[in-house]
């Protein structure tokens, strides 16, 4: 694979107090590719085809992964697209104005699109396409308090089923095709690549959609554009002993002060284990989102040439993962220093798979608590915001 950098001296030299925001060697940003590979957003045609090859000869996890998604809701031919012009979703979607319908409308497309490279049967890739056509010819925009974390959910699903269908499947209308990434361009990108200095899992996800949308479109600005911003958040993200008495920051966070970052780290006073999340201290939900969407870009980003699991990105989700979790099975139990005064809120969901594969299969790292909370959670299913079925995707694919 090629491997393209861009040096960013002072990037994060924000601060100019304890270690948050020292930089070393590995503060460079990977590039667009020359050339983009398709399908290239979360899973390529190599791990495609190993999965379909395990689940036509009934082998497991694949077959029972396989089975478990077609038989979800979601899933389902006769289910039939909702689309909305103006989508409002407020603070825990109240309002919800066509929230959930686009959230898992995406979803469902992204299944259909998994369904019928699996399965050869045009009705799947069919099923796919009016869902992206309904949505395209339909959406304007989407507003109120949670508009940015809703189109990084949406246009995160929308990538990944988008990519499969263009690139596998020779019916989708080329005027179609036009108006989905008519509506991937104006609708989608404009918010999601600005990024936010919300909790971290609003930024990460928006920055996935980001770059599965450039990849989509081919736009090489916005890829580069959305892996800065990604490199730097990962590490304002999940801390490791490395950084010091404080963790990172990110860039324009404006946490210039000891107070402020641990406040924004949900007011967790001292740092003293790798893997520690921004949002660990508020619930392992949240969590979890964020934990998902650096191995999902990590992931895109290693088909398209780059592989960010070899280093300091890979090394925080490796951590992150273990460090979570040791407490989702029961492995550790809360030290007196974490979460001062609250007890900690599991439940990370169906999280694991994709950083599971590339730091423990693909690269050999023992991640025994890990393993037990992948195979624990298999077949992981969806939990109707951005995540799918990453058992049958990613569980154990070599690709």
């Amino acid at each position: 694979m090629l491997f393209r950098f861009l040096s960013v001296p002072g990037l994060l030299a924000l601060c100019t107090f304890a270690s948050a925001t020292q930089i070393d060697e590995r503060d460079f940003l990977p590039r667009a590719p020359s050339t983009f590979t398709h399908p290239g957003v979360l899973i390529d045609r190599a791990q495609l085809d190993f999965i379909k090859g395990k689940v036509n000869a009934g082998e497991e996890p694949w077959s029972s992964a396989y089975s478990s998604m077609l038989s979800h809701s979601l899933a389902s031919l006769s289910r039939t697209p909702t689309p909305t012009s103006t989508v409002e979703c407020g603070p825990t979607s109240t309002p919800n104005i066509g929230c959930t319908d686009e959230r898992q409308d995406a979803l469902a497309a992204y299944a259909m699109s998994l369904a019928w490279y699996i399965s050869g049967s045009a009705q799947y890739a069919t099923k796919a396409i009016s869902y992206m056509n309904a949505w395209a010819k339909t959406i304007k925009s989407h507003t109120n308090s949670n508009a940015p974390l809703q189109t990084g959910w949406a246009g995160a699903s929308w990538a990944r089923a988008a990519e499969i269908i263009r690139h596998t499947y020779t019916g989708w209308a080329a005027a179609d095709v036009t108006a989905f990434e008519t509506m991937l361009r104006n609708v989608y990108l404009p918010t999601v690549i600005k990024g936010s200095q919300s909790n971290g899992n609003w930024e990460l996800v928006m920055l996935e959609a980001a770059l599965g949308i450039a990849v989509f479109l081919e736009d090489k600005t916005s890829y580069d554009t959305a892996m800065t911003k990604y490199i730097g958040r990962v590490p304002a993200y999940v801390y490791l002993l490395k950084d010091g008495s404080l963790p990172k920051v990110a860039p324009g966070s404006g946490l210039d002060t000891s107070a402020k970052i641990i406040s924004y780290w949900q007011n967790q006073p001292t740092f003293q284990a790798n893997g520690l999340a921004q949002e660990t201290c508020r619930d392992f939900v949240h969590t979890g989102y964020g934990i998902a969407s650096i191995g999902h870009i990590a992931e895109t980003s290693r088909i398209q040439g780059t592989d960010l699991y070899t280093g300091d990105v890979g090394e925080r989700l490796r951590y992150a993962l273990g460090f979570h979790a040791a407490y989702e099975t029961g492995a550790s139990s809360k030290p007196s220093w974490l979460c001062p005064g609250k007890d900690l809120k599991l439940g990370l969901g169906p999280v694991p798979e994709v950083g599971y594969n590339a730091m423990h299969n693909r690269l050999g790292y023992s991640m025994a608590n890990t393993e037990k909370m992948t195979l624990d959670g298999r077949p992981a299913s969806t939990n109707y915001l951005f995540l799918g079925w990453e058992t049958l995707t990613h569980g154990d694919n070599p690709a």
